[in-house]
């Protein structure tokens, strides 16, 4: 997991730093604007996924780091599984109204599966 306040745009820019690569050398590289780069590491754009695994590419840093870091809900995929399936809106007002950390909700989906695992 990412460690407290890493953002994406935070661990591509420190990534980058620790590889002496410049803005504009890791730009060219991942075949992007540098003013583009910079708003990703100052987490005002995101990439796309495509331009996640290109990141990774040229960091030579497994694409999961990125996704590890990647904090931003995803907003469009909950918005269509909600409208499609009244349930899954219905499960999320709950989980929302519940007051259940992250870590809490996560540890309970974990032995979830661990039971499901033993059935079989």
């Amino acid at each position: 997991m990412n460690s407290i306040n890493t953002t994406l745009g935070s661990f591509i820019r420190n990534s980058r730093e620790k590889q002496d690569l410049s803005l504009r050398e890791l730009a060219k590289k991942i075949d992007c604007s540098a003013a583009f780069l910079s708003d990703v590491e100052l987490n005002r754009r995101f990439p796309t996924d495509g331009m996640l695994i290109r990141i990774a590419e040229a960091l030579k840093i497994p694409i999961s780091k990125l996704k590890e870091n990647d904090t931003r809900p995803p907003v469009e995929d909950i918005r269509k599984k909600s409208q499609l399936d009244p349930n899954y809106a219905f499960m999320l007002r709950k989980l929302n109204d519940s007051g259940i950390t992250p870590n809490e909700f996560l540890n309970l989906i974990e032995q979830s599966e661990k039971k499901k695992k033993k059935k079989k």
